[in-house]
Order: structure tokens, then sequence, then C-alpha cells
């Protein structure tokens, strides 16, 4: 058998045919959101987001062709380099960008423009790849640790800068991956657990929370407490640390931007503002409530042709698919999206070479956070912070982004063989 045939037979086509069917259905839904029955204008039509989209998608496929005969050494052999270049794309935005509502995202030129944030995910995760591939990695170490951390904080503090705190949230997913590659679980226990706190401090009115809050973190300090002196201490320690932190939070949170602030109340009481701030996410549920089982059908969404919901092809684009298909409708999406993330473990789980492994299970938090985000957002579980839906947002960055995180990966595991002889 010929190489090239070996290659083409081991390149993973369900998952690209995952990839291709959420496209699709996205660019469908797309068009359904920005669909006006009184013009009456076609899918193709470049001059509304659907048509805008093809095109995207359409050079989409141009850089999967490109990642696909490129050769696979080139992505670790490059990873320093391309992550120290979206560094400097997000270093020169806020002083070069465009600026859009009070945040500058995007560089170019004339109508092309690319948002350097959205393509820095998949550079960091190659540089944590290519950091986290030497045999002598051992994360139980703090200076490891602490490597491997500024990698990932680098981005989320230049993104800061711009200001995009969506975007910067998302880098935070990596966490998922280094939880795979031996990252201590007391991190992941206290940081959930302070997670549980702020929520409880936010959300509750009286002094309750502290006592909730002492509790949570007294009940995993024992759990993980050393059985020897200093325990009192420690839970004391601890205790007070909890209540001066549930009370400097609130100072915290009057810090933020108005805006920031008024989603996260929002998040606790919808009904504070619903003609304000409350307006997107009580539009949005509305919209999907309405769609019932099997949806009103194609174009025939009633929220989406009166535009009741703001920014409903991007951020919001999950409820035009609930509102025109239903239950049923989402159903499919949300087990296209499960189905891919499985597959994406299974991918990554069978690679031999370490760089493939971290690389891929990059990818896969990634596109978790953003799935679970997205849609929690639009459903009123978590404050609006402007995450796309992977493959299914309209937006060219966003969708090239995606596809050079999947495809960089999908090229990998296709030269997994080779890889591990490399190895050997």
């Amino acid at each position: 058998m010929r190489e090239e045939d070996l290659y083409i037979n081991k390149i993973d086509w369900l998952t690209i045919g995952i990839y291709a069917s959420l496209v699709i259905i996205g660019w469908f839904n797309i068009y359904a959101a920005v669909y006006d029955e009184q013009a009456a204008t076609s899918i193709f039509d470049f001059s509304i987001n659907s048509g805008k989209q093809l095109v995207w998608i359409g050079t989409a496929l141009l850089l999967i062709t490109l990642i696909m005969v490129a050769d696979y050494r080139i992505f670790e052999n490059l990873s320093w380099i391309l992550y120290l270049l979206l560094l400097i794309l997000l270093i020169i935005t806020p002083f070069i960008g465009k600026e859009v509502k009070g945040q500058v995202l995007t560089i170019g030129i004339g109508a092309f423009r690319i948002q350097p944030s959205e393509f820095a995910k998949f550079a960091t995760a190659l540089a944590l790849a290519k950091f986290m591939e030497r045999p002598s990695l051992d994360l139980s170490q703090f200076r490891q640790q602490l490597q491997v951390l500024t990698i990932i904080f680098i981005p989320i503090i230049l993104i800061m800068l711009q200001p995009d705190t969506g975007t910067a949230m998302v880098y935070f997913a990596f966490f998922i991956m280094l939880y795979r590659e031996g990252m201590p679980q007391r991190y992941y226990v206290f940081g959930l657990s302070f997670i549980a706190i702020s929520l409880l401090a936010l959300g509750i009115e009286n002094n309750l929370y502290i006592v909730l809050g002492v509790g949570i973190l007294v009940f995993v300090f024992i759990l993980m407490g050393k059985k020897k002196l200093g325990r009192i201490i420690g839970l004391v320690a601890l205790g007070l640390f909890v209540i001066g932190y549930t009370y400097s939070l609130d100072y915290v949170v009057s810090k933020l931007p108005e805006h920031q602030q008024n989603r996260i109340m929002v998040l606790f009481n919808p009904d504070l503002d619903p003609l304000g701030v409350g307006w997107n996410v009580t539009q949005s549920k509305i919209a999907i409530g309405s769609g019932g089982l099997l949806g009103k059908g194609y174009l025939e969404g009633t929220q989406t042709k009166f535009d009741f919901v703001p920014e409903q092809h991007t951020d919001f684009i999950f409820c035009t698919l609930g509102e025109e298909f239903g239950w049923l409708g989402s159903l499919v999406v949300i087990v296209l999206f499960c189905a891919l993330l499985i597959r994406l473990v299974f991918l990554a789980e069978r690679q031999k070479n370490r760089f493939s492994r971290v690389y891929g299970y990059g990818v896969i938090s990634i596109l978790f956070f953003h799935f679970m985000i997205n849609i929690a957002m639009t459903i009123g579980l978590f404050p609006v912070v402007g995450i796309p839906l992977p493959f299914f947002s309209y937006g060219g960055s966003s969708l090239w982004s995606f596809t050079i995180l999947l495809f960089i990966f999908i090229k990998l595991d296709s030269h997994r063989i080779q890889l591990l002889a490399r190895m050997g």
C-alpha cells in the first residue's frame, strides 16, 4: 500500500463528518437568524450574513487543505514561534485595532479583519503541548506548575487589556487538560469550592452565605488535610479567610464595569431589569421555550423575525435553533457536539506521542468550554459574556480558529504511527 493511501486511511473521517454537519446546520441557522420575508433574499446573497458566512466556510476549506497537505512535524516545530507571534498581535491590538462598543478586538485592513484572541487559542494549545511533551515533566512540582500557568496566563492578561472578559475566560479551559496530565486534584477541589462560595455570596443577601461558605471549605479541608498538628490552626485561618473573602466580594464586584455588574446581578435575579440588561436572556428563553417539541418550522420563528433577541446570529444562535426546530432539533445539535467531544477524547487517548495527546486535550477543553458556556448563557444559567458556539455562530475569526484548532489535531492523529516511530 502506498504511503499516501495509508495516510488517507488514517484520517478520522467520522470527526470530519461531525464537523461538516455542525458547520452546515450553523450556516442554515445563520440565514434563519437574519431572514426577512419582506426582502426574500437568497441564502447565497453575499450582502447578508449567511452569504458572508459561506465565504468564511469556503476559506475554511482552504485552510483545512493547507493543514492536511502540510508536513505534520511543522506544527510541533513552529509551536513557540506561533505562540510568540500571536502574543505580539495581542499586544498591538489595543493600539492599532478597531474599537467597537468599548472593546478593541480586531485588526486588519479595510473590511478584512481578524480577532487575534481567537487564534491565540490554538497557538497556546500548541505551546503547552510543546512544553509538556518532555519526559521529565512532573506537574506535582510547583516550579513546573508555575511555568505551565505562565504560558496560559500571559494571553489571558493581554486579552483582558482589550478588554474581552469572555474570551479571556476560555483560556481557563486548559485546566481540564492539565488535570488529565497530572495537575494535583487539590487545586480543582479548592477552586470549585471558591466558585461555590462566590455564588453563595452573590446570590444570598444575608450572612447565611458566610456560614455555608466556611462549612464548605472546612469540609474540604477535613477531607484533604493532614492528620497531624496544625489542622486546628489551618481550619481557623481558613475560616477567617473565607469570611474576609465573602465580605470583600461585593466590593470587588462594585469595581467591575457597570455592564458586567448588571450581567452578574441578572443571573441571580432575571426580573431585575427585564427591559434592559435582562432583555437578551429573557427573549432568548422565550424563543427557545416557544419552540416546544418540534419547533415552529424553518424560517417561521417569530422571535427571530421581529429581532427580539440581539446578536442572534452570533452569541445567541442557539435560540434560533430552539425556536424553529424545538426540543428535538436542539437535542440533535447537542448530541452532535457531545459525539464530537467523545470522539476527540477517544482520539486523544490513543495517541502514543505526548505532544499530540496534550494538544488533543487542549482542543477538547476549548470546544467543551465554548459549547457549555454558550448554551448555558442562552438559557440563563450563566452571565452573558460573548462566547460563540463553535462552528455554529456567525464570524470568520471564530470559524477559522476553531477549524485550525480541530484540524491540526486530526492531522496529528492521522500520523500517529510516524509520531510513535519518532519517539522510538
